[in-house]
């Protein structure tokens, strides 16, 4: 990370490591701002994009786990509004998966509309699928979040960031946020966007949807409406810290920090290959598991029992059940992807690499 530094390459960043449920790696560096007034501090936080797709599926997971719902239950059966327009038969695990044909919105949205819950889901609940549910996957940007947090807030009464923060970020310390509370503001690093932003590269039609409908404008997340808000697919604020020392539940068994969140067989249900294929989308070959992506495709990550996922810009989280490790890097210098970069993937490798030897 000090040569990304060094060539520019990143402005600032954070990248951590847990083994075994211990923090083996906890680094930091560089500015918080693109103009380079502010150091990048131990308890610095960012916008992590997709990356807190993962804190979703997690929350997910662990409401599973407990037998508050089955992830193959139809998502009719705690939001019976969703089974218009022939979603009768969509599941959880499809949602988890990206696999639910509702990788956008039909109807035009404008940026503010992301932070009106109920129209977000008011609109997906009713409108057909892009495609047949379960047939194949079509990463599902925004939606993605309104879709599994709206699950979650029918079957427990609570909001996906409330459950979140309750049940898994409090209990481990952990400084992670689906809606950030004004007071942490000032901890807040400042992105810089893409030298080619994401609409820009849009080709099919599913793509340009979910490019430009709402579009994406990096400017937002310095807004307190963006902050505040729960965007659980794209709207979480924390450091490469706490996102390795939260899925180092997952690389344990469901332990972490001395307190059990999971059973083993809970986290394992995120390797479990929901859907497999060129992403409509993306446009990549993928394996999508329960919220997470599995080796193969574009990402051959070198022990099977491994996921990841990666947020615009360059975040990216990887958790490893064979070696009980996690891996997250976060930054603020954005490159023009959605699935995380190589700045991330050459520390996790080093890393990994070191571990073997």
């Amino acid at each position: 990370m000090e040569a990304s530094l060094a060539s520019g390459a990143d402005i600032g960043a954070s990248f951590c490591v847990t083994q075994g449920g211990e923090t083996v790696i906890d680094i930091w560096g560089g500015h918080a701002d693109p103009e380079k007034t502010s150091e990048w501090e131990r308890d610095t936080i960012v916008n992590v994009y997709s990356t807190t797709k993962t804190m979703a599926a997690l929350t997910a997971l662990m409401l599973a786990d407990r037998g508050v719902f089955d992830l193959h239950d139809r998502v009719a059966k705690f939001w019976p509004e969703f089974a218009a327009e022939g979603k009768e038969d969509v599941t959880i695990a499809q949602l988890l998966s990206h696999s639910a044909g509702l990788s956008g919105w039909k109807e035009q949205l404008q940026r503010e509309d992301l932070y009106d819950w109920s129209k977000c889901t008011d609109l997906l609940a009713r409108q057909a699928p892009f495609w047949e549910p379960g047939t194949a996957p079509g990463y599902h940007a925004l939606t993605q979040g309104y879709l599994i947090g709206e699950v979650v807030r029918r079957a427990t009464g609570k909001t996906i960031g409330t459950v979140f923060r309750e049940e898994i970020a409090e209990p481990l310390g952990a400084d992670f946020h689906i809606g950030l509370p004004a007071s942490e503001d000032s901890r807040v690093a400042t992105l810089q966007p893409p030298p080619v932003a994401v609409g820009a590269q849009a080709g099919s039609d599913l793509q340009k949807n979910m490019a430009t409908n709402p579009g994406i404008d990096v400017g937002e997340t310095t807004k307190r409406a963006w902050r505040g808000a729960e965007i659980p697919a794209a709207g979480g604020t924390g450091n490469a810290r706490s996102v390795a020392e939260i899925h180092a539940i997952l690389a344990n068994g469901g332990v972490a920090k001395g307190k059990r969140f999971l059973s083993e067989a809970g986290c394992r249900r995120a390797l479990e290959c929901q859907v497999e294929g060129t992403d409509l989308v993306l446009g990549i070959p993928v394996r999508f598991g329960m919220g997470f992506g599995l080796p193969g495709g574009m990402v051959p990550l070198p022990n099977a029992n491994s996921c990841y996922w990666g947020g615009y810009g360059g975040s990216v989280a990887i958790i490893d059940m064979d070696t009980q490790s996690s891996f997250s890097y976060v930054m603020n210098r954005m490159e023009g992807t959605t699935t995380g970069d190589a700045r991330g993937f050459a520390l996790v490798m080093a890393t990994w690499q070191a571990m073997a030897a």
